[in-house]
């Protein structure tokens, strides 16, 4: 868990050394936004404007739970009539690299039986898990345990589509099940 704490620059420096000593027997570490945007990847969650855009639907970028098929009345309802996980032509796609080590950045074309079906739409190294993780739109027939190559620079990376969340998939931590957190 992480917050953002905004304040002007002449409170800044004695901010920082007030939590910082606060948190340290908490086992308190600084981590930027690199740091963050690797583990939402680990948790699965999507990035608006990168994983998904006006041109999804949420059965594609994998939000179904958040839709309420037999609710009726609000903005999107007619657009996604007729819509479903079954029905989508693409879906949004968990990939780890195979040789654990090389890294992509983004936009990359992800290739299934060497015919372009898709593009990298976030990826970045996953500390937790100890390897490249990237998201990709890859066509509803490909399914988790398929390998699959993106291309990187002419080179072929092999990756393997992947069940996610690739960290906490049952959320224990996030709920903190199981840890003492009196202070």
């Amino acid at each position: 868990m992480g917050w953002e704490i905004h304040t002007s620059a002449g409170n800044s420096l004695h901010l920082w050394d007030a939590l910082w000593k606060a948190g340290q027997p908490q086992g308190l570490i600084a981590a930027g936004r690199t740091a963050f945007y690797a583990l939402r990847l680990e948790k699965g969650l999507r990035l608006w404007g990168v994983d998904m855009t006006t041109e999804h639907n949420p059965y594609e970028a994998g939000l179904e739970f958040a839709v309420q098929a037999d609710k009726k009345g609000y903005v999107g309802h007619a657009a996604l009539q007729g819509r479903s996980r079954e029905t989508a032509a693409r879906r949004l796609h968990c990939l780890t690299v195979d040789d654990g080590h090389s890294m992509v950045l983004g936009k990359e074309p992800v290739y299934v039986a060497d015919r372009a079906v898709g593009y990298i739409t976030s990826a970045a190294f996953g500390y937790t898990i100890g390897k490249p993780i990237a998201y990709a739109y890859l066509p509803n027939g490909v399914v988790e345990g398929d390998v699959v190559e993106i291309e990187y620079f002419g080179r072929r990376i092999h990756a393997t589509v992947t069940a996610e969340p690739l960290y906490d998939p049952q959320g224990r931590r996030l709920r903190a099940v199981g840890r003492d957190h009196r202070l």
